[in-house]
């Protein structure tokens, strides 16, 4: 999906500051100018061509959020999300560590879908000026703090909710807040009240740091095993346009059978070992795409995948002393930097 095919239906937005004693809910929506248009556009984009979404599904029995959904008409949008601003205020009044902010609530529309997006701006704080007339000096140009600034157009937001008006499903990236004591998902698990699964992203980091710790457990000083590491991810992902769990530790570990049922263990947890991990953003698998290499002495080496892949550029030879020379071949020009 490209940015321009998301249709903007309508939009309002609520100020929940919770330092202010009561939600400020709009009866009116908002006008959509070009501007805003981008602007909301921007961010809803940014969210569902990325990783950082995980899914979630409602437990339809308890859920008021599931409730007021399944009563959506877009001609009861303020009324709708007037009551969902509220609910999400309440949670956030009876828990200070929860980030005051500015919630949009937009309708949109994609690929014949339509969605309702819950875009939950956190405030920042940002120093802006001013200029005061006196009546000794004229203009003075001053400097003041501005507490409650929302995210610019080219941030990233952290907690949002993408919810199909058509299928009842929710996607969500979420950030723990203190909740009577407790670090709680209280976005999917008080506000929407529904069992969330893990990002595409969460998913990959889990099994690469499950990779790492048994190539640091196993083969601390081969260096070269843990560059086949990375290698694999890459050509899993480059070549089936997924990486699969299964395949990684077959490939890696499959040779000792301790060690990779060690590997199906760590995934287990999570109920990864089968799972296939297909990611959106070309950020999330940018660090697969090289290798960099430290030596002892000092010296940093940086090679591309595409390099590393190929044998007759990149060598690696292990020296009857022990030490490891790395030869770089085939190069018809060198340019400084």
């Amino acid at each position: 999906m490209e940015k321009d095919e998301i249709i903007i239906r309508n939009a309002a937005l609520h100020i929940l500051d919770s330092s202010v004693g009561i939600p400020v809910l709009s009866d009116s929506l908002l006008e959509l100018t070009p501007d805003l248009n981008d602007f909301l556009r921007g961010h809803i984009y940014k969210l569902v061509s990325g990783d950082d979404l995980k899914t979630c599904v409602f437990d339809e029995e308890s859920s008021e959020v599931y409730e007021l959904l399944a009563q959506f008409e877009e001609e009861r949008f303020i009324e709708i999300s007037k009551a969902l601003g509220k609910k999400l205020y309440d949670i956030m009044n009876a828990n200070p560590a929860i980030l005051p902010a500015d919630v949009f609530f937009v309708t949109y529309q994609a690929e014949a879908k339509r969605y309702l997006a819950i875009l939950k701006m956190n405030y920042k704080e940002v120093y802006v000026h001013y200029t005061a007339m006196t009546e000794e000096n004229g203009n003075a140009n001053e400097i003041m703090k501005q507490q409650n600034a929302l995210p610019g157009a080219g941030g990233k937001l952290s907690e949002a909710v993408i919810l199909s008006l058509e299928e009842n499903e929710i996607q969500l990236i979420e950030k723990k807040a203190e909740v009577n004591g407790v670090k709680t998902n209280y976005l999917s698990e008080l506000f929407l009240q529904c069992h969330a699964k893990l990002s595409q992203k969460a998913k990959l980091g889990i099994v690469t740091k499950a990779v790492e710790q048994m190539n640091k457990k196993y083969y601390e000083n081969d260096f070269e095993k843990q560059m086949e590491a990375k290698s694999v991810i890459y050509n899993t992902y480059t070549g089936q346009g997924a990486i699969s769990a299964e395949e990684i530790g077959e490939e890696l570990f499959g040779d000792i059978p301790e060690i990779k049922e060690e590997f199906t263990e760590k995934l287990e947890k999570y109920k990864l070992p089968k799972e296939e991990i297909r990611v959106k953003s070309e950020q999330t698998t940018k660090k697969f795409e090289k290798q960099f290499l430290t030596t002892d002495t000092g010296i940093e080496i940086n090679i591309p995948m595409e390099e590393y892949n190929n044998k007759q550029h990149v060598e690696f030879l292990t020296n009857p002393d022990g030490t490891i020379s790395v030869l770089i071949k085939n190069v018809s020009k060198i340019t400084s930097r």
